[in-house]
């Protein structure tokens, strides 16, 4: 039997109520809940579900979501707000959908490590800013850290739900 890349859930907590009064603790509460929402709908599955593309025509695959939020972190993390120099990991210039299309270039148990230390650097990253006024050190200074985290949270919302039909058409799997 395959391992598990991820056996179980991570816990996933929705921001308190009164966390309006407190505009970081409430966007970057949103941001991680959506983070480990994306791996529960990942969790228990093998990696042959993982790599599953269950809607055709769709290349979508729970596998093929994980490694493009994995770009999506480093790209507007570590490239947008900090201005590192970042080369994909899962994609080229020559094949800019392989994040999607290569599943079997790297293992589901890598796969699902990555994405979870990119978000561990993607909270020490928004962490070490003092304002969510401060603009990006990339992409010309044209974002608010504000702008970055928003965008990060309705990128995250938009591939959920396409997480949630990929998951009921594996193992009938069906929840928030």
């Amino acid at each position: 039997m395959t391992e598990l890349p991820l056996a179980a859930a991570p816990a996933r907590t929705e921001p308190a109520p009164d966390a309006d009064l407190d505009e970081r603790a409430m966007l970057e509460g949103w941001l991680d809940y959506h983070r480990a929402t994306l791996l529960g709908k990942c969790a228990g599955l093998t990696e042959e579900q993982l790599s599953r593309r269950p809607v055709p025509p769709s290349s979508l695959s729970l596998l093929g979501l994980l490694r493009h939020l994995t770009e999506v972190e480093r790209g507007w993390f570590r490239g947008a707000l900090a201005g590192e120099q970042v080369e994909p990991v899962y994609y080229s210039e020559q094949a800019p959908d392989d994040d999607f299309d290569d599943l079997a270039s790297t293992p589901a148990a890598e796969v699902v490590a990555r994405f979870e230390a990119e978000c561990e650097h993607s909270r020490r990253l928004v962490a070490a800013e003092t304002s969510y006024d401060v603009r990006s050190r990339g992409r010309d200074g044209r974002f608010s850290l504000r702008w970055i985290v928003s965008h990060m949270v309705e990128e995250y919302a938009r591939h959920n739900g396409h997480a949630d039909l990929l998951r009921e058409c594996i193992d009938g799997s069906t929840g928030d």
